[in-house]
């Protein structure tokens, strides 16, 4: 059996992901700060078949990080698939001329130093394997800086140059890693910012194993 992780699961995206990988013969680990909403995240979706599990960890928290990791992998088994898709905290979304360096400090901690965290911590499974998939989900500030979201803008870009570079490393390794960029709000109905749109999109990104970065047209 296989197994995904999702970092920074939610009723949107989040659950839509792990209800297409889930449909697909895939063991879910759900990973979010908050073990309640993890927990009834997985409960719906053992509802509908699913073999889901939540692990409460903040991306921030690299302790706390690879501990759910360590779980989800001994509870679930070896992890194939990890997606990162946290939402991005308000403080990381002011102007440019407003934005402090403890402001950075966090935006990097979440899109820079959470990556790195968990792709080191799943990365030599893979490798050793010789398959897996990492993806990354960004806003359109992950390809074009945008100086009212200024925290996001620089974080983002350090999320693409750390994926982009993997991506390079890894090719023929067995190992793919790809970026999906939405510029707008995930919206339920959307033709193509739908949650459930996205789920499919991301599946296809795993399967057909193409290019690094996909980028979405705005909603």
């Amino acid at each position: 059996m296989s197994t995904i992780v999702i970092i920074g699961a939610g009723k949107g995206l989040g659950a839509a992901v792990a209800r297409k990988f889930g449909a697909q013969g895939f063991d879910v680990a759900l990973i979010s700060r908050t073990q309640s909403n993890v927990d009834a995240l997985a409960a719906d979706l053992q509802k509908a078949g699913v073999n889901a599990r939540g692990y409460a960890a903040s991306v921030r928290d690299a302790d706390a990080l690879t501990t759910a990791l360590d779980r989800a992998a001994s509870e679930l088994g070896p992890i194939d698939v990890l997606e990162y898709s946290p939402i991005p905290q308000r403080e990381f979304l002011r102007p440019v001329l407003e934005t402090t360096r403890a402001d950075l400090a966090a935006a990097v901690e979440f899109s820079v130093l959470g990556p790195v965290t968990a792709v080191g911590h799943v990365l030599p499974s893979m490798r050793e394997q010789g398959l897996g998939t990492l993806l990354f989900v960004n806003g359109s500030s992950g390809a074009r800086p945008n100086p009212n979201v200024a925290g996001t803008s620089i974080a983002f870009a350090g999320e693409s140059a750390y994926a982009h570079m993997l991506h390079t490393e890894l090719a023929g390794s067995g190992v793919h890693v790809a970026q999906l960029i939405i510029p707008g709000a995930i919206t339920p109905g959307h033709p193509t910012h739908d949650p459930d749109v996205l789920a499919d999109k991301l599946w296809t990104m795993h399967t057909a194993r193409g290019s690094f970065r996909e980028v979405l047209d705005a909603a």
